[in-house]
């Protein structure tokens, strides 16, 4: 039953065209960031502690202090979920989630990604001769000057949907707020049972009224 839900929902998971992406653009990016393809970020979803001592280690969190499963979500400015990367161990980086996860694939010359500090892949985006934008660093800064600060306040304004969506997924489908038993989770890989749970996850939220203003 969940393969054949993978299977009819996940063409819903959909990249759309720079046409189409444009003539919809919500008014909050029309100013800065019309060129923005995608907005990033990775979650995590706990999960229970392995018996195997090395999978103990890949799926444990720093972050979140807790054995989890990790994965890059991208949407559209709309806010409709246009990419999921394979699930990680959560002990797995940001940036070597998203360089492994064939997004680059999707993206064409121009394109902008959004994304939060931990995402230092600028030459990686090079390499579709597109960009990314996070916040600026503070480090070795005593505080950051105005044009930083504005910089930084006008990207939050826009950057802040991914985390609502990813909040709105997880409040839709609680089944993704728990603790996932090993059973469920099973093994890493292509399409395995844990991509299918959250590719089935996202193409459902995609039925759904966006969360994101469009005027």
């Amino acid at each position: 039953m969940g393969h054949v839900l993978f299977v009819k929902l996940s063409p819903l998971i959909h990249w759309p065209t720079r046409d189409a992406l444009r003539q919809s653009m919500p008014t909050a990016f029309r100013r800065f960031f019309h060129k923005c393809a995608i907005i990033i970020d990775c979650t995590e979803i706990f999960i229970e502690q392995q018996s195997d001592l090395l999978a103990r280690a890949q799926t444990w969190s720093s972050y979140k202090h807790h054995n989890t499963v990790k994965f890059l979500i991208g949407i559209t400015p709309q806010g409709t979920v246009s990419f999921i990367s394979p699930c990680w161990g959560g002990r797995a980086s940001d940036k070597v989630i998203t360089e492994s996860s064939m997004l680059i694939d999707q993206l064409d010359a121009g394109d902008v990604v959004i994304a939060d500090r931990g995402f230092t892949i600028d030459e990686y985006c090079r390499l579709a001769m597109s960009e990314v934008k996070i916040p600026p660093f503070t480090r070795g800064k005593k505080q950051l000057d105005k044009v930083e600060v504005d910089w930084s306040r006008e990207l939050s304004i826009v950057r802040i949907h991914v985390e609502r969506v990813i909040g709105a997924v997880m409040q839709k489908f609680t089944i993704l707020g728990g603790t996932l038993p090993i059973a469920l989770v099973g093994n890493f890989g292509d399409d395995s049972t844990m991509d299918k749970l959250i590719t089935v996850c996202c193409g459902l939220y995609n039925c759904c009224p966006s969360v994101v203003p469009l005027d």
